[in-house]
């Protein structure tokens, strides 16, 4: 009996990492794609980065986050903060320059 529970303990631990793992990387893969579908005018008038950089930073930040760290390590965290900054600032920002017409 004193032996199930460190293997329960690793089952959960993997369930909840595993999970953290897809909600983060779908946030990462769904601020890369607006912003790859976003004209590369809009950035500058709102006064952010250029188009290619949050291109890149998005893109780096999401292959860091599948290869290397995970989503509770450090790259993850930087890439979850990146893409969350990007779609509460600077998707809004553009959505209001374009009023608020469009897709997305």
């Amino acid at each position: 009996m004193a032996t199930s529970a460190p293997i329960f303990y690793d089952d959960v631990y993997r369930g909840i990492n595993l999970v953290i793992m897809i909600f983060s990387l779908i946030v990462q893969a769904v601020a890369l794609v607006h912003c790859i579908t976003q004209r590369g005018d809009g950035f500058p008038a709102i006064g952010t980065l250029p188009k290619g950089a949050w291109v890149a930073i998005l893109a780096v930040c999401l292959v860091l986050t599948y290869l290397v760290s995970g989503p509770i390590g450090i790259f993850g965290l930087i890439g979850i903060g990146a893409a969350l900054v990007y779609l509460l600032d600077v998707r809004t920002g553009l959505r209001d320059l374009s009023d608020g017409k469009g897709f997305w």
